[in-house]
């Protein structure tokens, strides 16, 4: 693919995003877009283990995302397989000659937010804003497209071993990455790595590889009361929603920790019926995040326990549950040095930073730390991307001459071999 090609991909990507399992469209688009190359496609149950998944969405909200992916064009029966199967995709390309198995995550996910229609937004003055509600302010088209490209660059098979290309859904969450662990996907990698865009660096810019992170756990619970008439009963009524805001206050007010940072935060909150009801359910999602996992764990832990306590106090029940986790990462340095190497001998690439601490939770970390348990190395790339607006925002934007720049890069990785 040239760059006018990798554009125009990026683009419809860009233009028809799609949130956490729902990435149906991306998921034919990219398929499409790898047709006739010397590639091996894994998908739905060998591609990743939906069953323990918290949350997945409805049937009807599938069925909602399938119709806009064929509005959108992509051809109806792939749309179905999809909606129908998981979204998760699996790419091998093989080598002509013996040597190492890389592994590559690129995630293709959305955020449920809506993208800036100001005209000065380059999306919006290039006519590829968003057109259904969601908004790819994280880079992951790019992501996506950074692995179509390399796919293609790798079409001639001239290198030694071979190329896994790990398609993730569901990043943001931290969703997504433990259900293709569990598919076994990520076994018999020996060099595991991922790319991100980095929208606060120039383009020209490369991180070796982000560094830390924060543990995180995403956590549901829901509570289950008794309904009962406000006025005329409200001694049989078990009130679900006071169980859940007891909770919240006392999880904003778990102390801190001595020996990392930490982070809580109750997302939302959706209880009752109505104003003379006593509230029968309540769900509550929060989160926990700390630099270092065995304090994750314990905030968790105390979680549930204020969970337990504020339930029995208004007599109702309660069931917590994780529906995302992710853990810090740790780059390995010989791997790290090859990625310097590789980014110092690119001619447009001007900035090369050896290691940078990463503040957020990225699953990805789990697909490295299961190849590093193993045996096998692992690092997280960045390529500065030159955003206007911050990551997560309704400007963010990658322009486009950075993502020839990750695919070079990582070419240059799988070929020195």
């Amino acid at each position: 693919m040239d760059f006018a090609q990798l554009k125009a991909f990026r683009r419809e990507l860009h233009r028809n995003p799609e949130p956490a399992f729902l990435e149906i469209g991306t998921a034919a688009r990219i398929t499409e877009a790898i047709d006739g190359l010397p590639v091996t496609v894994l998908t739905g149950k060998d591609a990743h283990d939906l069953s323990p998944v918290v949350n997945y969405p409805s049937p009807r909200t599938l069925d909602a995302w399938e119709a806009r992916a064929i509005e959108s064009g992509v051809a109806a029966e792939r749309a179905r397989y999809f909606r129908k199967h998981g979204t998760a995709l699996v790419v091998d390309v093989a080598g002509l000659r013996p040597g190492p198995r890389w592994g590559l995550r690129v995630d293709i996910d959305a955020l449920p937010m809506r993208e800036s229609a100001d005209p000065a937004h380059f999306p919006a003055a290039h006519g590829f804003a968003s057109v259904n509600g969601a908004m790819h302010a994280c880079g992951h088209d790019a992501h996506a497209t950074i692995g179509v490209g390399l796919l293609h660059r790798l079409a001639d098979r001239d290198f030694a071993g071979s190329l896994r290309i790990l398609f993730q859904p569901a990043e943001e969450g931290v969703r997504g990455a433990q259900t293709m662990i569990d598919a076994g996907v990520a076994d018999g990698i020996d060099t595991m790595l991922a790319v991100h865009m980095a929208g606060d660096m120039a383009v020209g810019s490369v991180v070796g590889s982000f560094t830390g992170g924060l543990a995180t756990r995403k956590l549901k619970v829901d509570f289950t009361g008794e309904a009962s008439h406000a006025a005329g009963s409200p001694e049989t009524g078990r009130n679900a929603l006071l169980a859940a805001a007891m909770s919240a206050l006392a999880i904003m007010a778990i102390p801190r920790f001595s020996s990392a940072d930490t982070r809580l935060n109750v997302g939302t909150l959706v209880a009752g019926d109505g104003v003379n009801i006593v509230p029968s359910t309540a769900v509550m999602t929060c989160e926990a995040r700390a630099t270092v996992d065995e304090v994750a764990d314990e905030l968790v832990d105390r979680i549930a326990s204020i969970v337990e306590g504020a339930a029995r106090a208004q007599g109702v029940g309660a069931a917590l549950a994780v529906m995302g986790r992710s853990t810090t990462v740790t780059p390995d340095e010989e791997l790290v040095e090859r990625i310097v190497e590789a980014a110092k001998a690119h001619p447009d690439i001007v900035e090369v930073i050896r290691t940078r601490p990463y503040a957020g939770s990225d699953d990805a970390n789990l697909l490295i730390r299961h190849v590093q348990e193993r045996g096998g190395q692992g690092a997280y790339l960045m390529v500065g991307a030159g955003s206007p607006g911050p990551h997560h925002s309704a400007t963010f934007e990658v322009r486009e001459e950075s993502i020839p720049i990750g695919i070079d890069v990582l070419e240059s990785l799988i070929r020195r071999d």
